[in-house]
């Protein structure tokens, strides 16, 4: 896969609105006996989305697939979760190629799996989702990235 030609930062305010909206979209589908956040991209959007439906019992299913320049490897399971999903809400923040999708899909056939966005490779593995983004664009989360500052325009226009 080529590196994404397009970014797309994403702020925390922008991030809870759209789990709220993620959550709004979920009411209708449970209720949910829990919800299995995808570390570690879902652990907030499930936080936010748990709050809202009310749901108290959370696990984990653990995993590794992007290294640090954004390059996808090996996917590995780190921790699994038991059963089949049966009345469990998956919760990530983002499904891409649908490399991750499919493992956790497979893990928990029967779980409702629900992303605040999804690129058009890894929709058909989510049931639902808010925001729909192009394949060649990179999702910039909150927690990866953080304020600097910047010249201002007119500073930086100066010889």
């Amino acid at each position: 896969m080529s590196d994404p030609q397009k970014t797309f930062p994403v702020s925390w305010e922008e991030l809870h609105r759209n789990a709220k909206a993620l959550a709004w979209r979920l009411i209708e589908k449970g209720p949910f006996e829990g919800i299995v956040a995808v570390t570690r991209g879902g652990l907030v959007p499930a936080a936010i989305i748990a709050r809202e439906l009310d749901v108290r019992l959370i696990d984990t299913v653990c995993m590794q697939s992007y290294s640090d320049d954004h390059a996808q490897g090996q996917i590995k399971v780190l921790k699994d979760s038991p059963g089949d999903g049966a009345g469990w809400l998956i919760i990530d923040d983002l499904v891409d190629t649908g490399r991750t999708a499919r493992v956790v899909r497979d893990m928990l056939p029967k779980a409702h799996f629900a992303t605040i966005y999804a690129k058009p490779s890894g929709r058909p593995l989510v049931d639902t989702f808010v925001t729909e983004v192009s394949q060649d664009t990179w999702i910039f989360f909150p927690w990866d990235i953080e304020p600097q500052f910047v010249q201002p325009i007119v500073k930086l226009k100066r010889p």
